[in-house]
């Protein structure tokens, strides 16, 4: 081993798994949406924000869409 080494000359490299790496989001998600996986990661010995990525996972596997129904607003 040498006491000391030159990096002066060295490339600097990335690391190809750093693409697939996941990305930090904050959502706001109702309390019963959150419990509902929470109960349900317990359930499956997982964490929660694992099962709700999961999930979201397949949903993009699939194409799924969803039908967004509002609620009617009332005109005073």
């Amino acid at each position: 081993m040498k006491k000391e080494y030159d990096f002066s000359k060295m490339k600097e490299v990335f690391p190809s798994y750093l693409k697939k790496l996941k990305k930090q989001v904050t959502m706001k998600l109702d309390n019963d949406v959150v419990e509902y996986f929470k109960v349900l990661a317990l359930k499956e010995d997982i964490p929660y924000q694992t099962l709700i990525n999961l999930y979201l996972k397949d949903c993009v596997k699939s194409k799924k869409h969803i039908k967004v129904q509002w609620p009617n607003k009332k005109v005073a």
